[in-house]
């Protein structure tokens, strides 16, 4: 640091932004999670399991897309507070296309329970 430069120190900054310099411009927005209610609270629960089995599984295309489709429903319940309807069609949908491998699983029968199928 050269001589005559300020010394700045920074604590903690939970939620915050900083901008420095010239035309620097620093723009926050928090906001609360969304409320989840119980029904959503018990697919994110069964979601987060299943991927924890499937992640178990040796490396195959079924498998991979039904992953991907679970974290997708994991993120939208978490950023939204629930799922929509589209979200859990392609999730009913994922389930039926990997049925042979979710066998082994009872986390399946659980989120596919939620699902009501």
């Amino acid at each position: 640091m050269a001589s005559g430069e300020p010394n700045v120190s920074i604590g903690r900054a939970d939620n915050s932004a900083f901008a420095f310099g010239a035309n620097a411009r620093a723009e926050t927005r928090n906001t609360a999670a969304p409320a989840r209610d119980e029904t959503a609270e018990q697919l994110l629960a069964a979601v987060r399991e299943l991927r924890g089995d499937l992640a178990r599984l040796r490396e195959n295309e079924q498998a991979a897309r039904l992953d991907a489709t679970l974290a997708e429903t994991e993120e939208e319940i978490t950023r939204t507070g629930t799922a929509g309807e589209g979200r859990m069609r392609r999730l009913r949908e994922g389930l039926a296309d990997a049925q042979s491998i979710l066998t082994l699983f009872a986390s399946a029968g659980t989120v596919a329970g939620l699902l009501g199928m």
